[in-house]
């Protein structure tokens, strides 16, 4: 005979208390379906990212809609790890939201949760590809709240008011902040795109934090050479001959 298959390890990521107890009690209605473990709670993304790092877990039930980080970067931090668990998300009623899950064969559940909804996404439940994620957030887009790297098999998070400036290195994208450098795996031109509020091009593999520049000036003895200065950072950046007109232009309203 063969032996039982363990329980499904589950972890409830909701920003509503009560739409993490309507999860719990509907859980608990499909056990004679399902074996599940609720392995966890959280009420947002950060803490959802480090229950997962600290414990096994096979599927997170992870809210789409969160103040902060919401479920699309939440998933996407969670899908560098090694062995990413399972996504499903769950939203109130969004057409637009359905129609991009829908279109990308993502899992997601409807609030309120019903319990046979809740068996069949479960027993199919599997892990987003980076394509796919990627996918979501240009139908649904929010700027992240942080950049993210694997190191040594554990998610460490950038917040994106650390930043100094982000250079172009080849295929990769290196991170500079006050305490240190991360080498990231994006496109320039794609972080230029969504956090364009935020960063402005000095050059043409350069954004620096538009909120951190604190001079701009000429270089001594030559009439077409500039550079920048940011708060927290001791070193001049260049600034190209392009790029110096519009960068004045944006900069007079800081």
């Amino acid at each position: 005979m063969n032996a039982p298959s363990p329980p499904l390890r589950v972890l409830i990521v909701d920003d509503e208390a009560p739409a993490r107890h309507r999860l719990r009690d509907v859980l608990a209605d499909c056990s004679a379906d399902l074996r599940v473990d609720i392995v966890g709670e959280a009420d947002n993304g950060l803490t959802a990212l480090t229950l997962v790092q600290e414990q096994p877990v096979d599927a997170v039930l992870l809210d789409i809609r969160m103040p902060g980080m919401d479920g699309l970067e939440c998933a996407a931090h969670l899908n560098r790890l090694s062995t990413p668990p399972a996504i499903i998300f769950s939203t109130a009623y969004d057409a637009y939201a359905c129609q991009a899950f829908d279109l990308n064969a993502v899992d997601y559940l409807l609030k309120p949760v019903r319990a046979d909804r809740l068996v069949r996404a479960l027993s199919r439940a599997h892990r987003l590809t980076a394509a796919t994620l990627d996918h979501l957030r240009e139908v649904l887009p929010k700027a992240r709240t942080h950049l993210s790297v694997n190191e040594k098999g554990r998610i460490v998070l950038i917040p994106v008011a650390d930043i100094l400036y982000l250079k172009a290195e080849l295929k990769y994208v290196s991170v500079y902040t006050a305490a240190r450098e991360f080498l990231i795996e994006e496109s320039l031109t794609r972080l230029e795109s969504e956090f364009g509020d935020a960063f402005l091009r000095i050059h043409r593999n350069c954004l620096v934090a538009r909120a951190r520049i604190r001079e701009i000036g000429k270089l001594p003895g030559d009439d077409e050479g500039h550079f920048l200065r940011l708060d927290g950072l001791g070193e001049r950046l260049m600034v190209s001959r392009r790029q110096y007109s519009t960068l004045r232009e944006k900069i007079k309203s800081i």
